[in-house]
């Protein structure tokens, strides 16, 4: 385990044990005492341990992981991803939403636009990009670089990771249901190919505000879902104390997603998130864009529109 990251509720028997074989191993360099075969018997139960948990983790753990404040946001996904990055301001309106950035960027040799939510890492960060939930003025932002994308035949690739759009008086008296319905019209209408990956929380209408995509993605430990687990226990239940079975019944992981045809495929994360390596998860999601990117180059435009309608229209079922 890497030492900054602080460990969640159910991984603190991990650092247990790590922090055990840290010791012995302490312990036989200052002692001159052979420790190795007590010291690989622990790692070998450490790594057992951790493959156990993590391939049986709850939806409600995956959630937490989700939202691990040292999780790779945005502005390290594009420092990971892009040989070259311009980023591109404002909503030509007055504003710009540090919720959404959006830009031009070079990915081994391809040309996309690249939009994305932006969460910080710490309570200052945090206050500038609103804690990750855009305004409206983010969705008009969003949707002039889809504008510019349309316009020079640049695929699009949105990187979603937001616990939902800004829901205060002010974005609402600024338009926010219409700023997020206009996208999800325009969003339809595009030829070019559109790429979505939810990289860790994909809530309500804030998500698919950028996510009307060709293909979508998530995450391994991401979550994707028309409401938080707490909105949705608040609302059922009328308590916070039923969050995990919110959490359960709403059918929010990647494994999950899969089996409803909603998403089109899950990325693989390290051993325990992608903040214990964000340059192996990067180098998943490169592989995923540029393999899209690739697919669609050789479809004409009136495909890739028709396409993704028919993606959408043939989600859910209908019983008369």
């Amino acid at each position: 385990m890497i030492k900054d990251i602080k460990p969640l509720e159910f991984e603190k028997s991990i650092f247990q044990i790590e922090a055990k074989i840290e010791e012995l191993k302490a312990l036989s360099g200052e002692t001159g005492i052979d420790l190795s075969d007590q010291i690989e018997t622990l790692t070998v139960q450490a790594k057992e341990f951790k493959e156990e948990l993590y391939s049986s983790l709850t939806p409600s753990q995956k959630i937490q992981i989700a939202r691990h404040p040292n999780r790779p946001n945005f502005t390290d996904y594009i420092s990971l991803l892009a040989n070259d990055w311009v980023e591109l301001h404002g909503d030509r309106a007055g504003t710009d939403d540090r919720a959404i950035i959006g830009g031009v960027a070079c990915i081994d040799g391809h040309s996309a636009v690249v939009v994305g939510t932006q969460k910080g890492k710490n309570t200052k960060e945090n206050l500038k990009c609103n804690f990750g939930m855009p305004q409206p003025e983010g969705y008009r932002k969003a949707l002039r670089l889809f504008y510019h994308a349309e316009r020079f035949g640049l695929p699009i690739i949105t990187l979603i990771d937001t616990p939902g759009a800004y829901p205060g008086i002010k974005a609402e008296q600024t338009g926010q249901g219409v700023a997020i319905a206009t996208n999800l019209r325009e969003m339809a209408k595009l030829t070019v190919p559109i790429i979505a990956v939810i990289t860790g929380e994909g809530c309500s209408g804030g998500a698919l505000g950028l996510g009307v995509a060709n293909k979508v993605f998530m995450l391994e430990h991401a979550y994707y879902t028309v409401i938080s687990p707490e909105g949705c226990a608040s609302i059922l239940w009328r308590s916070p104390e039923h969050t995990s079975t919110a959490a359960e019944a709403l059918k929010i992981t990647a494994t999950d997603l899969m089996k409803f045809d909603i998403v089109d495929g899950v990325i693989k994360e390290p051993l325990g998130g992608a903040h214990y390596d964000p340059e192996y998860t990067a180098k998943q999601l490169k592989e995923t864009i540029i393999n899209c990117i690739n697919i669609f180059s050789t479809k004409g435009k009136e495909f890739i529109k028709n396409s993704r309608y028919d993606k959408f229209r043939n989600m859910g079922v209908f019983v008369e």
